[in-house]
């Protein structure tokens, strides 16, 4: 059975000519998973398209330090 792990990201996204700096800590099976869900919820949320969102790292978190 898969176990659950919270992934931290962190980038930039580009909107207007500016980057706006970003972090998100994503529960997911994979990293790839993550980076999905990630950019699913950017385009949602702040209508943000693939190009636009420049990811600097992803690092999975250790238990018990994720945030609430």
């Amino acid at each position: 059975m898969s176990q659950v792990k919270v992934f931290k990201i962190k980038g930039d996204l580009r909107k207007r000519g500016e980057n706006l700096p970003f972090h998100k800590e994503i529960r997911a099976v994979k990293k790839e998973h993550a980076l999905q869900h990630l950019y699913a919820e950017m385009g949602s949320r702040h209508k943000a398209r693939k190009f636009e969102i420049k990811i600097h790292s992803i690092e999975e978190a250790e238990p018990g330090e994720e945030q609430a």
